[in-house]
């Protein structure tokens, strides 16, 4: 009798089960590359589900609550993650406390490379507008602002973060500046992001912002910018966040967050070589991990732009927010 036919008749009695898609034998993984190795470990919701076929250098699925891991691949390979490591820096400055306080913007702040907001040397901004703006739009110039008014330096900052990152765990990381631009020695992993994903996603700031599709973001001479998420899955009901990266030493990258019924679930997506493809595979991982249904995925899309415009000093969504 094949181990297939034992296993195949024994699963719908095993309530998680742990694959290793190249082979069950660990001795045939020996000579193998890192690369190849696929680990997947979750309780199917329905008959069928597999989980999904990825172009993505580094990946992990876990529960947002229980920290359990549902999928990984290359977890532990160190690479840049972009803008990613943004929600390292908004985790910090959220848990420093006094949002209200005012920023005045330096020449330095809107010197740092695109994506930029365009803010103007003398302009002031509270800690809370700088956060939400920097989380939807992913700008570099406020990055530069929020880390220069927390730590005096981008330097300092990035010690911080490294501080930051031990205290959470995260052992294969190295930070040298607060918004994830392209700079020798700095790395991280999608392990060591996963842990900062998690922290990020107990944070009911910081949960609020990154789940907003749009934001009224009020300039200093009285005009409204709306900034739209960068984070393009939110376009599904399911989707409730994070944040998005890219640059050509990284490239796609995607931090993204799932509920659907009673299930929440965190990807960490890193190196996909294609743009659309990160919308995909993040789409796939998350549906993978809630144990949706296809037709429950395709009845998930959003028909209109329900959740717009962030209002943080609540921590919740709502329709309209009008703050400078």
């Amino acid at each position: 009798m094949s181990i297939a036919y034992i296993f195949c008749k024994l699963r719908p009695f095993i309530s998680a089960c742990t694959l290793t898609v190249i082979s069950a034998f660990p001795a045939a993984n020996a000579n193998l590359p890192r690369k190849d190795l696929i680990t997947v470990n979750r309780q199917d919701s329905f008959p069928g589900a597999s989980p999904p076929v990825l172009t993505a250098k580094a990946v992990v699925l876990f529960d947002a609550h229980t920290g359990v891991i549902l999928f990984r691949q290359n977890e532990t390979q160190p690479r840049q993650v972009a803008s990613t490591q943004k929600l390292l820096t908004a985790l910090i400055i959220a848990e420093s406390g006094d949002l209200d306080k005012s920023v005045v913007i330096k020449r330095s702040d809107t010197m740092e490379p695109p994506l930029k907001l365009g803010l103007q040397p003398g302009e002031t901004y509270t800690r809370r507008t700088l956060l939400t703006a920097m989380l939807m739009k992913s700008a570099n110039d406020v990055a530069a602002a929020l880390a220069r008014d927390n730590a005096s330096s981008a330097v300092a900052f990035a010690e911080k973060m490294n501080r930051r990152m031990a205290k959470l765990h995260g052992n294969t990381s190295h930070f040298g500046n607060p918004n994830g631009l392209p700079l020798n020695g700095q790395y991280s992993t999608a392990q060591d992001m996963a842990s900062v994903a998690r922290a990020a996603y107990a944070h009911p700031l910081l949960r609020g912002i990154v789940n907003c599709r749009t934001y009224h973001f009020r300039l200093n001479n009285g005009k409204i910018r709306i900034l739209c998420n960068t984070n393009c899955l939110l376009k599904y009901s399911f989707c409730n966040g994070m944040k998005t990266g890219y640059t050509k030493r990284a490239g796609h990258c995607l931090i993204a967050s799932g509920k659907w019924k009673e299930r929440e679930v965190i990807a960490v997506i890193l190196g996909v070589p294609v743009r659309s493809r990160i919308w995909k595979e993040a789409q796939s991982l998350l549906t993978y991990g809630l144990g949706m249904r296809p037709e429950e995925i395709a009845a998930a899309q959003l028909i209109s732009a329900s959740r717009t415009n962030v209002h943080a000093a609540i921590f919740k969504p709502k329709r309209v927010l009008r703050r400078g």
